[in-house]
């Protein structure tokens, strides 16, 4: 099924008409032998003449017709980005943006970590689930610079610097691991690979890169991002 759907689709894309189609396999040897270009045509979709698949005029477009279906659905299906049609400069938001759309069909699971001061000027730091944050939040205001992204209670971890407030939470995409050798940790629920924070580490897990982001509104931020082979 999905082999002929992206065969639909090739037709679409490279052939407008089936006379196009037809041209497509008509080799130069077949012309300066025939002298006649609907005589070749007519070999080609007749299958005496031609180099590639036959296909009549009836599956032309009918396969056209499905490939138009098929464009138009994915089209339908695309997630609406929050970033989108936006001017971002800010080097978090920026990270982000060009995350978000691999975030939101779930490619990618990124967690994302933040130290800075909250509205009562207390240090917080914590673990994002970015992914998550995208289902349950309007990031909007975010991409807007309305509001700014700062770690919470509910999210993968939290720590209050000044009132020594500690949360820690698993979620759909993360489940937070603790009393490991290796210091925190955080297992994906998509593909069970283990993602390690430590800056120390060799490696920060598999299909995991770590990335530290310079930012004058933050006093860090580090993203990790984690690719994921799940189907979507």
């Amino acid at each position: 099924m999905e082999e002929d759907s992206t065969a639909a689709v090739d037709v679409v894309m490279k052939y407008a008409t089936y006379e196009e189609f037809l041209d497509s396999q008509v080799t130069r040897l077949d012309l300066s032998y025939l002298e006649d270009e609907e005589l070749a045509r007519q070999l080609v979709e007749l299958g005496y003449r031609g180099s590639g698949e036959v296909i009549k005029r009836e599956e032309f477009y009918s396969r056209k017709a499905a490939a138009e279906q098929l464009l138009l659905s994915r089209r339908i299906q695309a997630p609406k980005l929050a970033s989108a049609n936006k001017e971002i400069t800010e080097p978090l938001l920026r990270e982000l943006a060009d995350t978000e759309e691999a975030n939101r069909t779930g490619k990618m699971t990124t967690i994302i970590f933040i130290r800075d001061r909250n509205s009562r000027q207390q240090e917080i730091s914590g673990y994002i689930d970015y992914a998550h944050r995208l289902k349950s939040e309007d990031f909007e205001v975010y991409f807007a610079g309305k509001k700014k992204l700062l770690p919470k209670p509910s999210d993968l971890s939290y720590y209050n610097w000044e009132n020594q407030t500690c949360c820690s939470n698993n979620t759909p995409n993360f489940q937070l691991i603790t009393n490991h050798l290796e210091g925190l940790l955080f297992k994906s629920k998509r593909d069970r690979k283990i993602i390690v924070v430590d800056p120390k580490a060799q490696s920060y897990g598999d299909n995991t890169t770590r990335k530290e982001i310079k930012s004058d509104k933050y006093i860090q931020v580090i993203a990790y991002r984690h690719s994921t082979r799940r189907k979507t």
